[in-house]
């Protein structure tokens, strides 16, 4: 009868025992054991080779398998996990493609087997999320059209440094513009940064920001001195709504890698955190892919702004026909009495368009600012006007027209 798998060793070392005997052949022998005669050569030579060793089961799983992943391939792998820690499987499968065409790399599905056997993966939370709403600010037609920046949060470094890196990135691309940390939040120290970025990408034609200092104030329409020099330079501040990061969740999203790559732990002085953003802003630029280009990268996809940095910024102009004004303190000069409009706006012209006998349009370049009574010599508020019956539009405090000037709505 067939060999028990309990007693198999024992069974087997018997037959070779009595085949050591002699006293029977080995066809003999075989037929007693209930096995074939290619089995029982098989242990017999296996006994030989092994010993005892030889008569144990094996395994029958293959000894190669075709598509087992290398060695070295996988070490390439864990080796640029730990370069990049941040990354998934995709966005490594395709740097790694990229680095070296010439191997052939495991599928995405397969990447991520490797890092979860290796202990590099962690499981992000489930977050209920709410429903999405529509970005007003999604038409990115190309670089430049519009750039975002934003202050990403302050921290401090080890030796107990505050530090304010503001970010500036392009909508369309991604490409990350500046990242540079400040001492302080204020216009005065915010403008070199842009400026500096203007002359080296040019112009773009608008910027969006959240409402915070220094990009937007509690003045009319929420200027700031930043945002008034935006305008001179022919650059549409766009501001999110209140509460609404996902309004600029391009910007928002490179935030949480820039921290989770420079500032998880900080730093321990202020030189090597900047060192740091440095680093990551090549990294995201030109290394990293991105799955809303197609897997490119940011810097293949961005090309500079052909509209260049004025060197001097002339006055604002106007249309012929409208009374031109200049705002001192924060007030201009209409029909013998001084209109408060905005602190912000001192020295600036400002343009008022006649809608009828008693109401001009005041405009800031190409930003409607509101409607001036002539009767009460002031610039209403939108309840002011609405109670006097003027149209919502011309109440409103916002661009209403191309860049460029002002023009009929």
């Amino acid at each position: 009868m067939p060999w028990m798998e309990t007693v198999a060793v024992e069974q087997r070392m018997r037959f070779i025992a009595d085949c050591q005997d002699g006293e029977l052949s080995m066809a003999a022998l075989c037929r007693k054991y209930g096995i074939s005669r290619r089995v029982g050569y098989k242990w017999l030579d296996r006994y030989r080779q092994e010993g005892v060793e030889g008569l144990k089961d094996r395994s029958r799983a293959p000894h190669r398998h075709p598509s087992e992943v290398p060695a070295e391939i996988e070490a390439a792998i864990v080796a640029a996990r730990a370069r990049h820690p941040t990354w998934g499987p995709k966005k490594l499968l395709v740097w790694l493609q990229r680095k070296q065409p010439a191997r052939r790399w495991p599928a995405r599905s397969t990447i991520a087997e490797i890092l979860d056997r290796q202990g590099l993966t962690v499981p992000r939370k489930r977050r209920r999320r709410v429903w999405p709403q529509q970005d007003p600010f999604s038409a990115c037609e190309g670089p430049n059209s519009v750039w975002c920046a934003d202050f990403k949060g302050w921290f401090r470094t080890g030796e107990g440094r505050r530090c304010d890196p503001l970010t500036i990135s392009d909508a369309f691309s991604r490409y990350l513009l500046r990242c540079q940390a400040l001492g302080k939040t204020d216009g005065p120290t915010a403008r070199p940064l842009f400026e500096a970025a203007f002359r080296e990408y040019g112009l773009p034609w608008a910027i969006r920001t959240d409402n915070g200092a220094p990009f937007a104030s509690r003045a009319i329409a929420g200027l700031s001195e930043l945002s008034v020099w935006w305008i001179k330079l022919g650059i549409r501040p766009e501001r999110i709504k209140p509460g609404q990061p996902q309004q600029n969740g391009r910007h928002e999203r490179m935030h949480l890698t820039l921290k989770a790559e420079t500032a998880n732990p900080p730093a321990a002085t202020l030189r090597r955190q900047q060192e740091r953003f440095d680093t990551f802003r090549l990294e995201f630029n030109q290394d990293r892919p991105h799955e809303a280009l197609g897997m490119a990268t940011p810097a293949s996809a961005y090309v500079a702004s052909e509209r260049q940095y004025p060197e001097h910024l002339g006055e604002m102009e106007y249309p012929s026909g409208w009374a031109v004004r200049r705002v001192d303190s924060g007030r201009f000069r209409w029909r013998s009495e001084n209109i408060f409009v905005s602190h912000v706006l001192h020295g600036e012209l400002v343009g008022l368009e006649a809608v009828d006998g008693r109401h001009w349009r005041l405009w800031f370049g190409p930003l409607s600012l509101g409607v001036v009574d002539g009767h009460r010599k002031k610039l209403l508020t939108p309840r002011e006007g609405r109670r006097a019956g003027l149209d919502a539009w011309l109440l409103g405090t916002s661009f209403r027209c191309a860049p460029g000037g002002p023009q009929e709505p």
